[in-house]
């Protein structure tokens, strides 16, 4: 309740009189029924309220905040513990800006790290009901960049706990109403949901991010992730629609980001011409010199190259394709990335190339031993 933009003014008052009467509108209360949850008299209340009477007693306010699940901060009385909580939001932000730079370099085991701490006790207040518009606010920024970081490490049976968290962070920014942050979530949310095997309903928060997205690069990020999903859906017509509208973006604004520049609209097109029964064309554009693209993050790059070798697999190419698959194997093993071999794995046996496929599972073997729980001697 204390994140409703009105709650958030009251609190930024810092005035208890004020705090009590939105507190009651808000919950549709009576002098008499708050009086009752405080325990006072209702006079006490109405007292309070039309300010004939100031609370300066530590203990009071502390108490009134602990019934009321107000954050302790709005009304002075912070403990150490408060303290501490506002010192992790002044540099919560940073966290999470810092753990995406090290996911979209390639780390993203140490994103992982990073944002679970954050996240764990932004959860564990939001249980105990301080959860303000700021709290509030960060949460969901945790909730999204944790989902995406654990959808980039975890392998392919375990995606679906990705898409939980960037569920809960959408859930978030619905109650926030922010555009911008409800657009990027709604395009994080919607491709975990395509990486766990749910694509129409990736598909259709994806379509909702590109109507809210008012930027281009936003626009374009979310018709990059939307063109995937289509092309997985082998639904070619709106495939063929939000790959053009991309292509329009690309053509009219410089790319920028990691999803909206020209290494990644190849690499989208490529697959989804593949994915909906277009492999000639595919074929047709690998053969064309891309000029002057390159990955905006190593992973893309393993994405690419087990692309590529799909397409090579098509146009007959074994050779290239096996390098193409190895290629993307050492690297994914590198950056701890079990599901971009599990991808590479499958694509080599579907071309019937079964022993890169068996250097895939032992690269995935040694990945999960690394990865898995140490064992426990006797």
């Amino acid at each position: 309740m204390w994140s409703a933009p009105e709650a958030s003014i009251a609190l930024a008052t810092r005035d208890l009189a004020t705090i009590l009467r939105v507190y009651r509108r808000l919950n549709r209360l009576s002098q008499e029924k708050l009086a009752a949850t405080l325990g006072y008299d209702k006079t006490y209340i109405s007292m309070i309220e039309t300010g004939r009477r100031t609370i300066s007693d530590v203990a009071t306010r502390r108490q009134i905040t602990r019934a009321l699940g107000l954050p302790a901060h709005a009304l002075g009385v912070t403990d150490a513990d408060d303290a501490d909580f506002a010192a992790m939001l002044q540099f919560g932000d940073s966290t999470v800006r810092l753990a995406e730079i090290a996911r979209q370099s390639g780390r993203a085991v140490d994103a992982v790290n990073e944002l679970w701490p954050l996240v764990a006790r932004l959860e564990a207040r939001a249980v105990e009901g301080h959860i303000e518009r700021d709290s509030l606010a960060l949460l969901g920024q945790a909730r999204v960049a944790l989902g995406v970081s654990l959808g980039t490490v975890l392998p392919e049976e375990r995606l679906t706990a990705a898409a939980r968290w960037t569920g809960k962070a959408l859930i978030v920014a619905q109650r926030l109403g922010d555009r911008t942050f409800l657009a990027h979530t709604l395009r994080m949310h919607g491709n975990e949901l395509r990486k766990a095997g749910h694509v129409p309903a990736a598909v259709a928060r994806l379509e909702q991010a590109t109507e809210l997205a008012d930027d281009s690069t936003g626009r374009g990020t979310a018709l990059a992730l939307l063109s995937r999903a289509a092309g997985e859906l082998g639904d070619g017509d709106r495939f063929d629609q939000a790959i053009s509208g991309y292509r329009d973006l690309l053509d009219q604004h410089p790319g920028s980001g990691l999803l909206f520049n020209p290494f990644t609209f190849r690499e989208i097109e490529l697959r989804g011409l593949v994915a909906t029964g277009r492999a000639r064309e595919a074929v047709r554009i690998i053969d064309t010199p891309q000029v002057d693209a390159i990955p905006a993050a190593p992973q893309w790059h393993i994405i690419e190259r087990v692309t590529s070798g799909r397409v090579l697999v098509e146009a007959g190419d074994r050779q290239g394709a096996a390098e193409a698959f190895r290629t993307a194997l050492r690297a994914a093993e590198g950056h701890r990335l079990p599901h971009q071999i599990q991808r590479a794995i499958r694509a080599a046996e579907s071309g019937n190339l079964h022993g890169v496929a068996a250097e895939g599972t032992a690269a995935l073997q040694r990945l999960r031993d690394l990865l898995g729980p140490p064992a426990i001697s006797a």
